[in-house]
This record gives structure tokens, sequence and C-alpha cells, in this order.
């Protein structure tokens, strides 16, 4: 596993969700779309500083989409994380209730 293709991954899932294009979040961060492309397939590295800027154009909160990627390796390892929230604001968060078992990548409420 890399770090950069589980963020990427996660990245492009959120995107996905939120039903936005590359090109909506690429204008939103700041970024080029051919970057964000690459950083969402894993080929590129994101600095702190874009992170940022692209989950604040995601209205995602850079902790829920690293905890999503910590869940990821975690699994991955084979390393059991209780989960701290509780699931009925998992469920008001992410807006369907069940679909994971702790949450991920919640936009701000």
């Amino acid at each position: 596993m890399l770090l950069r293709v589980e963020i990427g991954d996660a990245l492009r899932s959120a995107r996905r969700r939120q039903g936005r294009t590359l090109r909506d979040v690429s204008t939103g961060a700041s970024v080029s779309l051919g970057y964000l492309s690459e950083i969402e397939r894993g080929q590129k590295e994101a600095s702190s500083e874009l992170l940022s800027s692209i989950c604040e154009a995601l209205d995602l909160p850079v902790s829920a989409l690293l905890s999503e990627v910590s869940d990821r390796f975690a699994l991955a390892e084979g390393v059991e994380i209780p989960d701290t929230i509780p699931q009925e604001l998992s469920d008001k968060i992410l807006g369907h209730p069940g679909a994971y078992p702790s949450p991920r990548l919640a936009a701000k409420p």
C-alpha cells in the first residue's frame, strides 16, 4: 500500500459521492485539472497545503480524509481500531445509515 494511492482513492471517492467533476473541484481548489487527476490516481503526492485546499473545495474535513486513509491501512495491516464515534452521529453525517462500520469522508455538517 502506498499512502499517495490511498489518499487519491479516498479523494476520488468523496468527489464522486458528491457527484462533482474533476474540473469543478480543481477550480475550487485552484489546482490544474491534470494535477488533480494525477493525485486521485496516486501518481502524485499532494503537499499538505494542496491537500487542505482540495478538501476545502470538497467541503470535507482533512481529518475525515485522513481517518478514512488510516482505516484503510489498519484494515490492510490487520489492526483493529475501535470506533469512537456513535453510529447515530456517523449515520447523520454520512446521510446513509449502515453504509460503513465507522465514519468515512463525511462532509462538513
